[in-house]
């Protein structure tokens, strides 16, 4: 053996953890973030009933609120009697206590007609749903959706029924005036109990709520009134094309000394107006609309045999009262 010193080996310790592993365990971690924070924004899942589904799109179609998003279409099936579209929607989490006992839901889908252009926004983006939450505090996991938006859902005033023969170019939506301008609106129209008449169910602003009172005439303004003769030629009168197409109600109070209504009073729709109704010129204040109606009672003291029959109309012909 020589003198020389043999090298010695070098040992190095291996390292668990090297700087190549860094990238995936930080894109790792934000994943498990995301899911995280996404499991964590979820809501309950609703289901909506619909007579028509047509435009609505799986993972497209949002649910809306006041203009926010707050949910998403999640599937689309029909019922198990095949004739209605259940859709299915996954709401946000903080949307939970909009999805409760009188929820409305309906379609917004592009609409233009004489009276109103609506849904213009969902030309290219496509349908939406939207919601008006409900006053109850039971959650709910299915609802009855509407094909369309309601009318005055939610709007507060003064709700009377016009009872009818034959509401001739009445519909929903059809505007309530007084003298000339517009107080009000058809909400519904739907066959009274006995199924003799129709009932118009009215909303009438709560500015303009003071106007009806008892004695109050209501009458058909709709369509065309035409009148003349041979000699001096025809006359035909039209209180705007608006009319035409959606109808129009006027109505007109006696005196501003006479009660005023309480909600549900029944009056009678006049097919036209008496001479002594259009020089009616009564001075009423607006703006009344908190104000009880006079001889209010509660439900408690209305005796069972007025709770059982249907409501007379004011102002109703013989033949209405027949009915």
């Amino acid at each position: 053996m020589t003198g020389e010193e043999l090298p010695k080996a070098r040992i190095r310790r291996r390292r668990l953890f090297r700087l190549v592993w860094v990238v995936p365990a930080v894109a790792l971690a934000v994943g498990v973030y995301l899911v995280w924070q996404h499991m964590r924004a979820l809501g309950p899942e609703i289901a909506i009933r619909f007579g028509d589904a047509s435009g609505l799109r799986v993972g497209q179609t949002p649910v809306i609120y006041r203009g926010v998003q707050i949910g998403e279409v999640t599937r689309i099936e029909l019922t198990d009697d095949h004739k209605q579209a259940l859709v299915k929607a996954r709401l946000h989490r903080s949307a939970r206590p909009l999805a409760t006992e009188g929820a409305v839901f309906w379609i917004v889908r592009p609409q233009i007609g004489l009276n109103q252009v609506t849904g213009l926004s969902t030309v290219l983006s496509g349908p939406e749903i939207h919601v008006l939450p409900g006053k109850g505090e039971t959650v709910q996991s299915e609802f009855k959706g509407l094909d369309g938006a309601p009318v005055g859902i939610g709007a507060t005033g003064l709700r009377i029924i016009l009872r009818a023969e034959r509401p001739k170019g009445v519909r929903v939506q059809t505007p309530v005036n007084y003298r000339g301008v517009e107080v009000g609106a058809v909400q519904r129209i739907e066959l009274a109990p006995n199924s003799a008449s129709a009932d118009l169910h009215i909303l009438i602003g709560s500015r303009y709520a003071g106007l009806v009172r008892a004695g109050s005439a209501f009458w058909n303004a709709s369509g065309v009134q035409a009148s003349g003769g041979i000699l001096k030629g025809i006359e035909i009168e039209i209180e705007s094309l608006r009319t035409l197409y959606t109808g129009s109600i006027e109505f007109a109070t006696p005196s501003e000394k006479a009660p005023r209504v309480k909600p549900g009073t029944v009056f009678f729709l006049h097919d036209k107006p008496k001479d002594e109704w259009l020089n009616w010129s009564p001075k009423i204040a607006l703006g009344g609309g908190q104000e009880k109606p006079v001889q209010e009672k509660s439900a408690q003291e209305k005796p069972a045999q007025e709770k059982a029959s249907p409501a007379k109309p004011q102002g109703s012909p013989d033949k209405a009262s027949a009915n």
